[in-house]
């Protein structure tokens, strides 16, 4: 990856069904931006990866450790490593900003979909 890129040049990455994440990798960690369906579901799951993020536009039911919320633009989620969490999106869907460390490295598995115009920024 370049020092720097256009948001919207990075390829999509399909993390779930209706779930695409367009991803900077550092050394130890990774920056995305999620865009989901709307009603799109994230099937509880847990990963090695801290998680941190902010609800830039749409909404979410989230819950996390025992914790819900819904989510509305600006909500911000910290979620520590191996804590089971999933999510529900709303009926508009959502984009999100997120930040994993250790970085993802599961996601370079992951299916790259064909080039498309960013939902974030509008």
């Amino acid at each position: 990856m370049a020092l720097f890129e256009e948001h919207a040049s990075l390829p999509p990455l399909r993390v779930w069904d209706g779930v695409i994440a367009r991803a900077v990798e550092g050394e130890r960690l990774t920056l995305s931006v999620v865009e989901l369906d709307p009603g799109a579901v994230i099937p509880e799951h847990a990963h090695e990866n801290e998680q941190v993020g902010l609800l830039l536009s749409g909404s979410m039911h989230f819950r996390a450790g025992g914790e819900e919320r819904d989510a509305v633009p600006g909500t911000t989620w910290s979620i520590p490593a191996n804590m089971p969490h999933d999510v529900v999106v709303g009926p508009h869907g959502a984009v999100v900003v997120e930040v994993f460390a250790p970085r993802r490295e599961d996601w370079d598995a992951l299916e790259r979909d064909a080039p498309r115009a960013p939902r974030w920024p509008a």
